[in-house]
């Protein structure tokens, strides 16, 4: 059974200017399908709460000094400085206790609920976003801590390796020695993975990484604002511009352009599984999250249907007026309503004792 929650429509108004002509404001449409429009003005949602308006307000001015991916050492500096103010905000939230530690000789952080007892027999593993170039530890703990305390079940954040120092396939290497590791202690019905971003785009792939070694499925995973297929399609054009951004004049490279994933086959299903019906029918109960105004928004979309089509259960949750990971930011009411569904789902879909 797959539950959707419908998307609202994105409203689009174009205020025209006195001297336009009604002929110069209607949009062209080439042969191919391309459509050139000047003029519109496009109101932040009526849907999202006050809160996202102030936040989107902060985030222009904050990707407006943003690093771009060719600095990654600057980018990492950039980031973790936010994300360890997330964090922060977050254990004031959400008390848990945080160990850093190893595990099949990984670096992790094990994150897990400091109020009430701790589910002994599940545990949840995080891939954190960032590119594939920058979210280790404090990434990773926006992450966690908001889902290890909700759901009670300890959460494993894995500070797995990136670009451009290391490339594919190393990072599908590290999560496979954390997965390999807890499957002594736990069952694989058990066991939970999830991420945002660069860290969906890892999950999904981790599905078939596992494959390919002759593991047993996880019990659940969580593809958050990625997908099995490679970003692309309607909201890598609109979702920018939803952001005060310039939309891209040509389709994007999407994972191509990552340092990561440079000389990476992206025919092969371990680089995208939604190359492969085959490999996507071994998924596990999907749970996938988006926003409208997220840019991949459309390979969030497609993924639901191609894992629809292989027979997989998945649950697809899209946040009106909401950008790509927007429950990092924690005092959001859309955050806290995408954190009560991540737990309510890994806590469902995970099996109970030993």
């Amino acid at each position: 059974m797959v539950a959707i929650h419908p998307v609202k429509p994105i409203l689009l108004v174009c205020l025209l200017g006195a001297t336009a002509s009604a002929q110069d404001a209607k949009p062209q449409v080439d042969r191919d399908g391309t459509i050139t429009t000047v003029g519109a003005q496009i109101p932040f949602s009526a849907s999202a709460s006050p809160q996202a308006l102030v936040r989107f307000q902060q985030i222009l001015l904050e990707d407006k000094a943003a690093p771009g991916i060719a600095d990654p050492l600057a980018s990492r500096k950039f980031y973790d400085k936010i994300n360890s103010d997330r964090a922060q905000r977050l254990k004031s939230l959400y008390p848990v206790q945080i160990t850093p530690s190893k595990i099949g000789g990984v670096p992790v952080d094990i994150v897990s609920s400091a109020v009430g007892k701790n589910d002994e027999h599940r545990v949840l593993i995080n891939l954190h976003g960032g590119a594939f170039l920058w979210g280790a530890g404090s990434g990773g703990l926006v992450e966690s801590i908001p889902v290890a305390s909700l759901s009670k079940i300890k959460v494993i954040s894995v500070d797995y390796r990136e670009g451009p120092e290391d490339t594919y396939p190393a990072a599908n290497e590290d999560v496979e020695k954390v997965y390999r590791a807890l499957l002594r202690h736990y069952k694989s019905k058990n066991i939970g993975i999830y991420g945002c971003s660069a860290g969906g785009v890892l999950t999904a792939q981790s599905m078939a990484w596992f494959q390919d070694k002759r593991l047993p499925a996880p019990g659940a995973i969580g593809i958050f604002c990625a997908g099995v297929v490679n970003m692309g399609g309607d909201s890598a054009f609109v979702g920018p511009m939803l952001m005060g951004q310039i939309a891209p004049s040509s389709n994007p490279a999407g994972l191509a352009a990552l340092p990561y994933f440079k000389g990476a086959d992206f025919r092969s299903p371990l680089v995208l599984p939604g190359n492969s019906p085959a490999v996507l029918a071994k998924f596990p109960p999907t749970l996938l999250i988006s926003g409208t105004r997220d840019m991949a928004l459309s390979s969030v979309l497609r993924s639901d249907e191609l894992l629809t089509q292989a027979g997989v259960t998945t649950e697809l949750h899209v946040w009106e007026g909401m950008w790509h990971s927007f429950f990092s930011d924690p005092e959001l009411p859309e955050s806290k309503a995408a954190y009560a569904v991540m737990a309510r789902f890994f806590d469902r879909r995970l099996e109970r004792g030993r």
